[in-house]
C-alpha cells in the first residue's frame, strides 16, 4: 500500500529541495517534480519526492480524515 500527505512548504531550498512540516515535524524533501514551488503551498510527499500542490482546502480535508483514521486505529 502507498500513502501520500499533504505537507506544507516553510522554505525552499537549493538543489531542487525544501523544508515542509506537517505536525511540528520538519523534513527536507525533494520538489525536482513539481514546478514553482514556493514557502506556503501545500505539496503532496511520497517517499521524499513531492508529486504535486494541492490547495490549501484540499489539505485540510485530506489531514482531517488521516487524524481521524488514527483515531479510530487507537481505539
Amino acid at each position: 500500500m502507498c500513502l501520500a500527505i499533504p505537507v506544507q512548504v516553510k522554505e525552499v531550498l537549493p538543489g531542487e529541495m525544501a523544508r515542509v512540516t506537517l505536525d511540528g515535524v520538519s523534513k527536507v524533501i525533494s520538489i525536482a517534480l513539481v514546478d514553482d514551488v514556493k514557502p506556503g503551498d501545500y505539496l503532496v510527499l511520497h517517499v521524499g519526492y513531492a508529486l504535486a500542490k494541492i490547495e490549501p482546502e484540499e489539505a485540510e480535508r485530506t489531514l482531517e480524515l488521516l487524524r481521524l483514521a488514527a483515531e479510530g486505529a487507537a481505539a
